[in-house]
């Protein structure tokens, strides 16, 4: 079943499907038709590869990574032929003439260790680029392209030096924003401090919350609550901790109400900085940080203070601990001296108190 989507999809590539018109007047300005954006070259059917053998303790990854890009093809297809019905056609354009969106929604820095994105990219490797991305002229820098949809798969066609197929279509921000959450709805969900920078960074921008809702399919209750934890971690603590696709939203607001106090901010920058933190995969970096700032500091241990007499001997010693303090006499001090000091407290306590009340 896999192998026949795969034809299908490249059969969309091979001549059997024309562009249906030419680009969208808005696009007919722009490098799209230029020598840096051509119409696709044909992609030729390759002969299947040759089954390679898994190790058993792989199967069940293999079949979920399998399904996996069965079910990511068919809605390549469908998209693509939806695109072309419309009467858009795909261009090929040079990569480094394509910019990322002007808001950003994913916290990792590369993709080198994302195995879906390794995946994608020896895809593209094998059988070529089945699906374009979208992008619209860049609103202002003449000559480039702003991404809508499609940032790893613009990714993995750099990485392979290659041109990147591509829809250029002329979109406002608000369309660009509601394409770029689509897709991610819909082929590889952001984990939930993902979609909290990306919601709190489209805020900043003074988006619609309607608008912003729509992008990440959210009820405005838990588009609050997003912006909430957003607001209550630190964007340099996120993107060091990055996406943690294991942590959900209870642990991630517990969190922020942790970095309220400017000392546990202070506390996690400096644990950012060691070296088991640099070393841990994304989930483990949250959970170091969480345990550090969860952990209540130990009580100071205050001295006691020694008392003295004219001579310089130890008598007693006083021994504070916050409102509380007790004084302790020295083992060999005269019993009646101790009776002495409680009287002369209890009479100078007295004085003490009356001098205040007056």
């Amino acid at each position: 079943m896999a192998g026949n989507r795969k034809n299908e999809l490249r059969a969309l590539f091979s001549g059997n499907v024309q562009p249906a018109g030419p680009a969208a007047p808005a696009d007919e300005t722009q490098p799209a038709t230029a020598a840096s954006a051509q119409p696709a070259k044909p992609v030729a059917a390759k002969p299947p590869l040759a089954e390679v053998p898994r190790a058993a303790s792989g199967a069940i990854k293999a079949m979920g990574l399998s399904l996996g890009s069965i079910t990511r093809e068919a809605e390549e297809a469908r998209a693509l032929r939806e695109a072309l019905t419309q009467g858009e056609r795909v261009v090929e354009l040079d990569p480094d003439l394509v910019d990322a969106s002007f808001v950003e929604d994913r916290l990792t820095d590369g993709e080198t260790d994302d195995p879906d994105f390794l995946a994608l990219a020896d895809s593209i490797r094998d059988s070529g680029q089945q699906s374009p991305i979208l992008v619209r002229p860049h609103p202002e820098k003449h000559g480039r392209y702003q991404t809508a949809y499609g940032h790893r798969r613009l990714n993995a066609v750099r990485s392979l030096g290659i041109k990147v197929k591509a829809i250029v279509r002329p979109l406002t921000d608000d369309e660009l924003v509601l394409a770029q959450g689509k897709e991610n709805a819909e082929r590889r969900n952001l984990s939930f401090i993902e979609r909290a920078m990306f919601a709190s960074a489209l805020a900043d921008r003074g988006f619609d919350r309607k608008v912003i809702g729509e992008a990440l399919a959210v009820q405005k209750s838990e588009l609050s609550r997003l912006i909430q934890v957003a607001e209550g971690v630190p964007p340099v603590i996120a993107r060091a901790i990055g996406p943690a696709p294991k942590v959900g939203r209870e642990r991630w607001m517990a969190f922020g109400a942790l970095l309220e106090d400017e000392a546990a901010v202070q506390a996690a920058q400096e644990e950012c900085r060691s070296r088991r933190f640099l070393e841990a995969e994304s989930d483990h970096r949250f959970q170091i940080l969480f345990t550090r700032l969860s952990r209540k500091p130990k009580p100071e241990t205050v001295k006691p203070e020694t008392l003295v007499d004219a001579g310089g001997r130890a008598f007693a010693k006083l021994k504070r601990d916050g409102k509380n303090a007790r004084i302790e006499f020295a083992a060999d001090v005269d019993p009646a001296f101790i009776d002495e000091v409680a009287e002369l407290l209890a009479k100078h306590h007295t004085a003490f108190a009356s001098g205040r009340e007056g």
